[in-house]
């Protein structure tokens, strides 16, 4: 991270991480406790690693980050992740027209399982069917690969498709909430205006703004065609 960088984070983050000093000790700056938090982003150390590192006390190293992460996330999440308008959907949508040459497309979705360390008393809730224990990230990106919408929390071996059903981000695809653009005709097409849609592998369900690829059971050449532009 280059200097101006870290100062312009600094300066958004300041209000949030500056605490009152007292009379047996002074506050750790707001400096050092974002050094401390994007290394530790930044390196997936421990913090008993850490704590050779930077001098502080595991426990200190281990609230540092807790608190500034609740920090960053409320003051920078309508700056990295606004919410949209039919005008952004539509200029996105040629991006992957452009770049995969889909169109109306404006998401990519698909989940990931991050790695974390077995919770206290979780029993096997967090154990998934790749024999480690992890949290799905469900995750909305654009065509040069940038999260738009995320959710967060889900877990175990349990399906994408219904972590995707269950989740913020569909509930708002159902209530109509993600100011989508109306349907346009497809270029080179007589036929009638089609939805626009989010790309997804063959795991979720089909539906008017879902669209997976074909079963690989019935596969000819124009279908591994638009499997391959998927």
């Amino acid at each position: 991270m280059s200097v101006n960088s870290f100062d312009l984070l600094l300066a958004t983050l300041r209000p949030g991480l500056t605490h009152q000093d007292i009379n047996m000790r002074r506050c750790i700056s707001p400096e050092e406790q974002l050094i401390v938090t994007l290394r530790f982003l930044a390196t997936g150390n421990s913090f008993a690693s850490l704590h050779f590192e930077i001098l502080l006390g595991v426990s200190t190293i281990s609230g540092i980050v807790s608190q500034t992460c609740d920090v960053i996330w409320p003051r920078l999440r309508r700056m990295v992740m606004p919410e949209h308008k039919a005008e952004d959907w539509i200029r996105i949508a040629e991006g992957f027209h452009f770049n995969a040459q889909f169109p109306n497309c404006i998401r990519a979705l698909d989940g990931k399982h991050i790695r974390v360390k077995k919770p206290p008393h979780s029993g096997s809730q967090y154990f998934n069917y790749k024999q480690y224990f992890s949290v799905v990230l469900m995750a909305l990106a654009d065509s040069t690969y940038k999260f738009i919408i995320v959710d967060f929390g889900a877990y175990r071996s349990t399906a994408h498709a219904r972590i995707f059903s269950s989740s913020r981000i569909d509930d708002q695809l159902r209530a109509n909430q993600l100011a989508l653009p109306e349907p346009r005709m497809l270029p080179v097409s007589a036929g009638p205006p089609a939805p626009f849609v989010f790309v997804a592998d063959e795991w979720f369900a089909l539906t008017t703004h879902v669209m997976r690829p074909f079963p690989r059971s019935s596969l000819d050449d124009s279908r591994r065609m638009f499997h391959y532009q998927c």
